[in-house]
């Protein structure tokens, strides 16, 4: 289950960086630092996973190669919550890499796939593009959060009247009530998927 953080919606668009190497994640650091967005780090697949699950991130960039969780078992288990199953991630991963890898990362869910040494600029450009995914994300959860109460408040005026209506018996009261039910079943199946 999310923490009342993680499942708020934060204007800023956190990423969440997963290498063991200092020297990797500085460089991250260096290259996304100009994006203005909170960058998280993780040492290792089980940090990552802790991360993930106190607070929400718009992009996961995940080394391959790590001692214990590697990357793929760290994207396996990411994709298997349901709060963080649709977080995209981006894999790193050093030049001298198994030409498998590519496929296997993609296999686990991953939305790319760069080498490293990676362009600076093909990357804050990747990385650009996931932030306004969620940043759209975090609009339309907005807009429906608005016209859920919208509907919840009109359902409850609803069942108000419907309780006043059923006070009076003449069959004027009958027929608005009989209209108004039909209101209600119009609006449940306007709710419907």
């Amino acid at each position: 289950m999310m923490t009342a953080e993680a499942s708020s919606v934060d204007p800023r668009a956190s990423i969440l960086l997963v290498d063991d190497m200092e020297d990797n994640l500085v460089a991250l650091e260096a290259v996304l630092g100009s994006l203005n967005e909170p960058l998280v780090r993780a040492r290792s697949g089980e940090e990552a996973m802790k991360a993930l699950l106190r607070r929400r991130f718009a992009v996961v960039l995940l080394d391959i190669r790590m001692p214990g969780m590697d990357g793929f078992e760290t994207a396996t288990n990411i994709k298997r919550l349901d709060q963080t199953k649709d977080v995209p991630i981006i894999f790193l991963t050093g030049t001298d890499a198994d030409a498998g890898y590519a496929f296997r990362g993609y296999a686990t869910g991953a939305a790319d796939y760069l080498t490293k040494p990676f362009d600076p600029w093909v990357l804050r450009a990747k990385v650009t593009v996931f932030l306004d995914l969620h940043r759209k994300n975090q609009q339309l959860e907005r807009l429906l959060a608005q016209e859920q109460k919208q509907f919840d408040a009109l359902a409850a005026r609803m069942d108000s009247l419907e309780r006043n209506l059923a006070q009076h018996p003449d069959t004027e009261v009958r027929a608005l009530r009989h209209d108004m039910v039909r209101m209600e079943e119009t609006l449940r199946a306007m709710r419907r998927p």
